[in-house]
């Protein structure tokens, strides 16, 4: 959705750090919220002297870079370019059974169709059979077993895509069934994992479920999610001279298909170059996976001497790639009469398929999100990583995040719905703060396989330390939450949600309020740190390049306005370029909601060293210090006089002062360690809530959310209808994964939601027509790009509270919620009413 009309009602209040902002609130002794106008702040690249207000790029709502080209089918994708003369086409073959030892394979029939020109497997592989995945567990292709239905065993190339796709179908395979496993609690009844269990503890939550007043105990599952990005997974691979390769890939992270592809063909890792421009979405499914494409690519390639482009088919993109990883749950609360946790024993088995992947870090995220918005002060959680034969599960938006989040949300639920109080009260009163809490620690505990002892730690005196022993220091969660009860109205709507229900015997409506603590960085700290490069040209233009790639969230629109400001010219005069490994080497994945922070930083610094020779150019020029010179709307000006930034350029060119500039960004403050699983794994953390009105109907269970209020934290924004339209994203993507995407496997391994018409996203008819965003009107704590925040992942946890307000309906229908699973589709809904 767009930001609407303002003169219209129920118009989503953008606030931002333009004139027109607002302060952030104000707190009188009893707790109430103001706001008043305040002046916009100096923006970071003023210089020494500069005062007074500028036009900016950065702070001003402004279209997607890319966004007229993509109307207009001029935005170039991986499928769009041009293809080189003779290039040849390609297509999986894939296993059709989950289990099984692979015999032989028998492609006479495929290789007999005019234009085939070959079928490659695993012996076709000049490096390394196995991934240059993390756990080098993963092959290239299935060699003596295969492991999930679906599992690419080999690749047919031909002259053209059809012919290819035929001709896959027309080779056999050979294989013996093997006992396939499916089920979550088969694998852990198995001790079937992909990675080692870890336990977190802190305190001890078993002597404190003794003592609590209350207790209750559940279950429950959530299921997986198809990333279902509208370009499908494709590849481009051309041979250059010299034995070097030119890969074209749609995916998050172009140094990890560098890396793959050179691994597999046994190459040093200069002689592959990897270039995305766009992706037509990512969310997560294309951070490792996209690199799989690519190899398989490249080893046809390398074989036939020519360009192969690898270009998988949405069903066959289903069965082949990984989705987000369905949890089980199994815990036990402690809580007192005021609905207070005293004690949490937590176990969480998270379903990865037959191979790693990234299951170990989203698992271990999950252990970091299981407290949310939440202080757990005697806590045990169990993490198993089990191994099924179903596809490989990946990274997806929030990244394990959403499973940690889901699960304490409903237990607060169920305590408030054992209490007779109101959710949002319960959820209130075990907010992080700086509360004393009920005991001293007495250690804390850590480890991956078993418990292990960590140093004794200092016992806590407040409620502002999570489980993994990093201070929430930046915490605005009452603040947040209660200025959008206010101005959501949820106390009076919850009383007219009672009034309706009493008198409607069918339709019953249901409200949560959730909010969301989402920690910001990636959890492996090596990948906290980006590069950049800037080229200022003789004419004054503007190109910046950096490690980062585009999936339509508006990064480069972004980090053009930072640079733009850095260097005080139009946002207009900045180009943004397309991500390549020959330009930035090493650069991490676009993921973990980092993008703009690491790279436009990265960026700003690089337009900041530009800028500083300039500076110094244009000083010596008119005899003042550098720090006098200010760069601002098109123009470099001093004491003296005045001059266009676009004739600096060129007169600085002439006197061979340099023009670009690379720059390097790491994230401060950050340590963690993987052993123990303590530290500050996090920079910061983004902070939001929502308000969710739904209906059910208890004869059919079908269900429409009718209402949606949100707050959200994005610092000081870069972009505010970007901002705004990932938050409407991330909720309707999380909306959907809580509501109508549901994953079926049967007890073969066959996935039977594999297309549109059997796995069914939201469409515009979901979205309510009441979808209200507002921002919160504070900068961030930590000194970050612009005083902004991550906006990607933390908005798809809001959806969090569809979910409750469904369960909410149910329970004032009399029914379950307790038994409910998600997602709550209409015959999980219909379930739970009984």
């Amino acid at each position: 959705m767009n930001a609407r009309d303002p003169n219209t009602a129920d118009t989503p209040v953008v606030i931002s750090s333009r004139a027109d902002a607002v302060a952030p609130p104000a707190h009188d002794e009893t707790n109430s919220v103001r706001a008043e106008p305040v002046e916009a702040p100096a923006h970071p690249s003023t210089s020494s002297g500069r005062t007074g207000k500028t036009e900016r790029a950065a702070g001003v709502s402004r279209h997607h870079e890319s966004a007229r080209a993509q109307v207009a089918g001029g935005a170039t994708y991986i499928d769009d370019i041009p293809e080189v003369r003779g290039t040849l086409h390609a297509a999986p073959v894939c296993s059709p059974v989950a289990h099984g030892k692979l015999r032989g394979m028998d492609a006479k029939a495929a290789l007999a169709m005019p234009g085939v020109r070959g079928v490659f497997s695993a012996v076709h592989i000049p490096g390394d059979p196995m991934l240059a995945a993390f756990a080098h567990d993963e092959p290239v292709f299935a060699t003596d077993t295969v492991q999930f239905l679906g599992q690419v065993v080999a690749l047919v190339v031909a002259d053209d895509v059809m012919t290819a796709r035929r001709a896959a179908r027309l080779v056999t395979l050979d294989i013996e069934p093997l006992p396939a496993v499916i089920n979550v609690h088969e694998a852990h009844a198995q001790k079937s994992y992909v990675l080692p269990p870890v336990h977190v503890k802190r305190g001890d939550a078993a002597a404190a479920l003794k003592r609590a007043p209350h207790t209750l105990q559940g279950q429950f599952e959530v299921g997986g999610q198809e990333h279902f990005y509208l370009e499908g997974q494709v590849a481009y691979v051309l041979p250059l001279e010299q034995n070097q390769w030119w890969v074209y890939t749609s995916t998050q992270h172009p140094g990890e298909v560098q890396h793959w592809v050179s691994h597999a063909l046994g190459l040093a890792n200069h002689a592959v170059t990897v270039e995305c421009r766009r992706m037509g979405g990512g969310f997560g499914g294309k951070e490792t996976q996209a690199g799989h494409l690519a190899v398989w690519a490249a080893i046809a390639a390398n074989q036939l001497k020519c360009p192969v482009k690898l270009r998988l088919d949405r069903d066959d993109d289903f069965m082949i790639t990984g989705k987000r990883h369905p949890f089980a749950y199994h815990y036990r609360a402690g809580f007192d009469d005021s609905g207070l946790l005293c004690g949490l024993e937590l176990e969480m088995l998270a379903n990865c398929g037959f191979s790693a992947d990234l299951s170990g870090p989203v698992a271990d995220r999950a252990i970091f999100h299981a407290d949310n918005a939440y202080f757990l002060e005697d806590v045990a959680i169990a993490s198993y990583r089990c191994k099924t034969n179903t596809q490989s599960h990946t990274a997806f938006r929030g990244f394990g995040g959403p499973q940690g989040v889901i699960v304490i949300e409903r237990i607060l639920s169920d305590i408030a719905r054992r209490l007779g109080l109101d959710p949002l009260d319960v959820r209130l009163r075990n907010l992080y703060s700086d509360e004393p809490t009920t005991g001293a620690l007495r250690q804390a505990q850590g480890g991956r396989g078993k418990s292990v002892r960590a140093e004794p730690v200092k016992a806590l005196a407040q409620r502002n330390v999570t489980h993994y022993q990093m201070p929430v220091e930046d915490n605005i969660l009452e603040p947040l939450m209660t200025a959008l009860a206010q101005t959501s109205h949820y106390r009076e709507r919850r009383d007219q949600i009672a009034a309706w229900n009493a008198k409607s015997p069918i339709i019953k409506k249901g409200m949560a309020l959730t909010p969301v603590k989402f920690g910001i960085s990636f959890t492996a700290t090596l990948f906290n740190q980006a590069g950049a490069l800037v080229h200022v040209y003789t004419d004054g233009s503007v190109q910046v390049n950096h490690g980062g790639t585009e999936m339509g969230q508006g990064l480069n629109t972004k980090v053009a306005a930072i640079v733009a400001d850095e260097l005080g010219v139009p946002f207009e005069q900045v180009m943004s370029t397309a991500a390549d490994t020959s330009k930035v080497p090493n650069a991490s994945a676009t993921a973990a909601s980092s993008g703009t922070d690491l790279n436009g930083r990265a960026a700003q610094f690089a337009a900041r060293h530009v800028r500083d020779n300039l500076a110094a150019f244009v000083s010596g020029l008119d005899g003042c210090g550098a720090g006098a010179v200010r760069f601002e709307a098109g123009q470099v000006i001093t004491p003296k006089t005045t001059r266009a930034f676009n004739d600096v350029a060129h007169a600085a060119y002439a006197n061979r002062i340099q023009l670009w500039s690379d720059g390097f960004y790491r994230t401060p403050k950050i340590h963690y360690d993987k052993t123990t699983m303590q530290g500050r794994p996090f920079y910061y953390f983004a902070y939001g809530a929502a308000v969710t009105e739904v209906a059910i109907d208890t004869l059919t269970g079908e269900s429409r959310v009718l209402k949606v209020d949100i707050l959200h934290d994005v610092g000081r924004s870069i972009n505010p209808a970007i901002d705004i339209g990932q938050i409407e994203g991330g909720f309707v993507q999380g909306m959907g994964w809580l509501t109508t995407e549901q994953l079926v496997w049967n007890d073969k391994g066959y996935l039977q939601t594999h297309a549109p018409s059997t796995y069914k996203i939201p469409a515009t008819g979901d979205i309510p027509e009441h979808f209200k965003i507002d921002l919160w009107p504070e900068p961030n704590r930590e000194d970050n790009v612009h005083g902004s925040k991550a906006v990607g992942e933390p908005p798809f946890m809001l959806a969090i509270s569809v979910f409750e307000a469904l369960r909410d309906a149910v329970a004032q229908a009399g029914g379950q919620p307790e038994g409910m699973n998600a997602p709550g589709t209409a015959e999980e809904v219909l379930r739970a009413v009984g």
